[in-house]
């Protein structure tokens, strides 16, 4: 595989040295200083705030149009092959054989091992921001004996929280990490809930770092597609400091994970196979 990237990679699948590490903000996903007026206290204020940088990039596969992502533009090699495994497109970074990259253009030009690799025509809107698309793919059952404690998953959502506060510049973005038992492994920010995990996933590809058996933790409200990314992941517990939707609960407790939102202070709530953190099945 080779790949000509205009953001992030020094060669082939290697993280270059300016990958933005777990503790570093990555300020390219501000759009700058924007001036507005604030009420407040009963007058107004005239000042600047930063905003999120929204972009849409296009993805070509075999030189057929794929899809348009709307996105943060960081991390954009990791989006792209994150959303390629996803979907089932790919199984890892050797059936890619090149991938170029271009943010300034708002394209990524993606060719396949398989030259007659025929782009799939049915999709879905997801419920992510921007209306993201997700194919039809078969997912399977988490098969995994991993579990947490509940002081773990307090303290990843701390560490998590703690995180966010060195990167609030913009407010309107989430935040999502992929977790061991102890440590935060990687973090990544986006406009798009969905994005943070293709982000993780692709980064994850490129890095030789394995998902099994990893804890998913996200600031955002929990739709049943990235219950469908987890299970991708082979990630057995997913955390959220908001709430599920009602297909996300089905979707966890059909594919054995562990789903827990609203994780505040020292409590949380479990909507699906509570035995993976330390509760009753």
């Amino acid at each position: 595989m080779t790949a000509s990237l205009t953001e992030e990679t020094d060669g082939p699948g290697r993280p270059s040295a300016t990958r933005e590490a777990v503790d570093a903000p990555d300020l390219r996903g501000v759009a700058g200083e924007i001036t507005c007026d604030r009420f407040a206290d009963g007058g107004w204020t005239r000042t600047s705030v930063g905003v999120p940088f929204e972009k849409e990039v296009t993805v070509y596969l075999n030189l057929q149009e794929l899809v348009t992502i709307q996105c943060t533009p960081t991390k954009l090699d990791c989006l792209v092959y994150g959303f390629l495994y996803a979907e089932g497109i790919i199984s890892g970074v050797g059936d890619v054989v090149s991938m170029s990259v271009c943010g300034t253009e708002s394209m990524a030009d993606v060719r396949l091992v398989n030259p007659d690799y025929q782009v799939p025509t049915s999709r879905t809107i997801t419920s992510g921001c921007g209306g993201g698309a997700v194919f039809k793919i078969d997912t399977q059952k988490v098969d995994s004996a991993f579990a947490v404690a509940p002081e773990e998953i307090l303290s990843l959502m701390k560490k998590l929280q703690e995180h966010i506060e060195t990167r609030r510049v913009t407010g309107g973005m989430h935040t999502s990490a992929l977790a061991d038992r102890k440590e935060l492994l990687l973090v990544t920010e986006d406009i798009g809930r969905h994005n943070t995990l293709d982000k993780i996933q692709g980064e994850c590809l490129m890095r030789g770092i394995s998902t099994r058996d990893k804890v998913l933790l996200t600031t955002g409200r929990v739709s049943s597609e990235m219950l469908l990314k987890a299970a991708r992941m082979e990630v057995p517990i997913v955390v959220s400091r908001h709430s599920p939707t009602g297909a996300a609960v089905s979707t966890a407790r059909d594919l054995d994970i562990a789903l827990v939102g609203h994780v505040r202070g020292g409590r949380f709530t479990v909507y699906a196979h509570p035995e993976r953190v330390g509760g009753r099945a």
